[in-house]
């Protein structure tokens, strides 16, 4: 069962230690059923999957026609490079490659958003996060983007957008765009929604195995294991 905004507001106005936090909070974003969550101003991606010598980003001048592709090179030496070997700086190609298992490929470089907005690539992965730091206790959170947000074929989480009962800190979002397309820092990025669940509880902070308690900023992926102790049974 899904909480209405008002009951959200009151879980947060409940007792000392409510079952939702959100801060900073302000009711022009308290929706029907959901609470809008804004971008912060630092997005990170992977060193590993950058081709040497092409940017992230790009900072927006404002209008579309004063970019070109050259913008997304350092310098025209490179952009020359690309030209005639496009295959180098092509993300499809191996080299480029995320083994889930290797910590290295998990190091990142941070962006910073300027107020007159950062262009992304649909060729990038991005790590954003949100402003909001929340803490969910007795209830299942979980954010998905806002329809604007979808309208612009923004990808605001690529799997994780499930939190857990128990969970505090801040969202990291998983961030992909269909095409060149301009993000801002607090910009709303998408809307947390809670539910009710049925069971005894088993809280993400309390459990041993969890990665991502306490997050703040962008957060790089833990190692995926490989569990060898899965076996199929015969």
């Amino acid at each position: 069962m899904q909480l209405t905004g008002p009951e959200i507001l009151r879980k947060m106005q409940e007792g000392r230690k409510p079952d939702i936090v959100i801060e900073p909070f302000d009711l022009r974003c308290l929706g029907s059923n959901s609470y809008d969550l804004h971008l912060a101003d630092t997005l990170r991606v992977y060193r590993h999957t950058l081709p040497g010598g092409m940017k992230p980003a790009i900072e927006y001048k404002g209008n579309p026609k004063y970019h070109s592709m050259r913008d997304w090179f350092i310098d025209e030496r490179t952009y020359e490079r690309f030209c005639k070997y496009p295959d180098i700086y092509d993300i499809r190609n191996p080299r480029y490659l995320i083994d889930p298992t290797n910590p290295n490929h998990h190091e990142t470089i941070d962006i910073k958003i300027p107020k007159s907005g950062l262009i992304l690539s649909p060729d990038v992965g991005y790590l954003g996060s949100t402003i909001e730091y929340t803490e969910t206790r007795n209830l299942f959170p979980y954010i998905d983007g806002k329809s604007s947000v979808g309208r612009n074929f923004i990808l605001n989480h690529h799997t994780a957008g499930r939190g857990d009962d128990g969970f505090c800190g801040e969202w990291t979002l998983e961030i992909r765009v269909l095409y060149p397309t301009v993000v801002y820092p607090n910009m709303r990025i998408g809307q947390i929604y809670y539910e009710k669940f049925a069971g005894n509880r088993m809280p993400y902070d309390k459990n041993p195995s969890s990665h991502y308690n306490g997050q703040r900023g962008p957060t790089a992926a833990a190692v995926i294991p490989v569990d060898d102790f899965i076996q199929k049974k015969r």
